[in-house]
């Protein structure tokens, strides 16, 4: 039996209650996935590169050990990602697999990676939790056991690996808390991540048999509340992360599901509406803008829903503006600017609709696949492939291509924001690109 764990590196009670309670706040340049926003924008006035290449205008190249597809967070001059590491295997003293065998499965470290922004070393690796080989999920040929991605606070760090397990650490890697009791069932491994909201930490539990949001107290890692999702559906699994909005002065948790979007109260669970639909492993995150929440509603064929969140209960057939089902993203996020509201699908074609009639501005093939969110710097759409090839569009009127930059490297994760430089992920490696060339 598992049993929940509070794991302290530090010796002294009163120095624990300095770590939850009086750590000043620290201001984060990029806090949790799709940064400060939440929504993937970057103001106009930060200068942001535009070309490059596997060689030109890169700062930096750090490989990375292990594989994660979560997103980098920015705090500081501290970059914070994780990674399922492999286990090394003692050396055996059997024959040696032919060269066309399958390895056997070996276990993997959880772990929180830190690396210094201004030079991509990686200076400190915390493991967090140890997956077994035989207790590993199977994952999508897209997935990772690590994707993710943490969130901070102001004071301390919170890292999920789903159903392997949940922790709390300083920004120098030390660990408050870890909670692994939360077992349950994934399908193709876990993907949502979570989100702060005043003391709590929230994510879901979508996996084989339960449909479920909840709560820890961000500073136990203690479950203070629990909501299941109640509509019946056949395949549960989803991989959301939720966004946390305001309406008329009411904070409101939107959470997708299958079958299903609730709008929660964030302090104690209690819903207060849902919209239904027919879909399953919903990834994209929620957006908001001009007091409508977008949503995409999963497999197997997506729609983009427009709702009206002032509702109570039931809003299906009250509530919602408008819908289309043309080119809507299975996994990549949405981006809302203006009046407007775009998207990537997942086979490359971008498309622009009005956000208040959800009628069609423009639509451009852009090719290749994808699975990044969007960023959004001003009116310059930064769309990432799952190639490495990264195309910019000028979006203030028509698209117009601006760049088309290659790194000729597999890239699942969404890019982030340093100062003025990006942030890309791609398999094996982490960048650091920037407007200068190096020197």
């Amino acid at each position: 039996m598992k049993v929940f764990r509070t794991v302290l590196l530090l010796p002294l009670v009163g120095c624990l209650c300095t770590v939850l309670c009086d750590a000043p706040m620290v201001q984060a340049d990029w806090p949790e996935f799709r940064g400060p926003s939440r929504l993937g924008l970057v103001p106009a006035e930060r200068k942001l590169p535009t070309v490059w290449s596997p060689t030109e205008h890169v700062t930096w190249r750090a490989e990375l050990p292990g594989q994660g597809w979560s997103s980098p967070i920015v705090v500081g001059r501290k970059i914070y990602l994780t990674a399922a590491i492999p286990v090394a295997v003692p050396p055996s003293n059997e024959a040696p697999l032919p060269a066309d065998a399958v390895p056997p499965p070996v276990d993997h470290d959880l772990s929180l990676l830190i690396l210094d922004a201004d030079t991509g070393r990686l200076e400190q690796r915390v493991d967090l939790f140890r997956q077994s080989a035989t207790g590993a999920p199977r994952i999508h040929k897209k997935n990772s056991h690590a994707s993710p991605t943490p969130v901070f606070d102001g004071q301390h760090l919170y890292i999920h690996f789903g159903h392997q397990g949940t922790a709390c650490t300083t920004l120098d890697g030390v660990i408050v808390w870890r909670n692994d009791t939360l077992a349950f069932p994934p399908v193709h491994g876990n993907g949502g991540s979570p989100v702060v909201v005043g003391s709590l930490l929230i994510f879901s539990r979508d996996g084989a048999d339960i449909s479920e949001v909840l709560a820890l107290d961000k500073r136990t890692g203690q479950v203070r509340w629990t909501t299941p999702r109640e509509i019946p559906a056949e395949k549960r699994f989803s991989f959301c992360t939720p966004l946390v909005i305001e309406v008329a002065g009411e904070s409101q948790l939107i959470f997708p599901g299958s079958n299903v979007v609730q709008s929660l109260a964030p302090e104690s669970g209690q819903e207060i509406w849902r919209v239904t639909y027919n879909g399953y492993s919903v990834i994209p995150r929620p957006v908001y803008a001009e007091g409508l929440v977008f949503i995409c509603t999963g497999y197997d064929r997506p729609s983009l829903l427009a709702i009206d969140p002032t509702g109570r209960g039931d809003v299906t057939a009250t509530h919602l503006r408008w819908q289309t089902d043309s080119n809507v993203p299975n996994t990549p996020s949405l981006v809302s600017w203006a009046n407007r509201v775009a998207m990537i699908s997942d086979r490359g074609i971008a498309t622009c609709l009005d956000l208040t009639t959800g009628e069609e501005v423009w639509k451009k093939r852009i090719g290749g696949n994808f699975s990044a969110s969007p960023l959004l710097h001003g009116t310059t759409l930064y769309l990432l492939s799952e190639e490495g090839d990264c195309t910019l569009l000028d979006v203030s009127g028509e698209p117009i291509e601006i760049s088309r930059n290659q790194i000729s490297e597999r890239c699942l994760s969404s890019l982030t924001v340093v100062d003025e430089d990006l942030l890309l992920r791609s398999e094996n490696a982490l960048y650091r690109i920037s407007r200068h060339s190096k020197p």
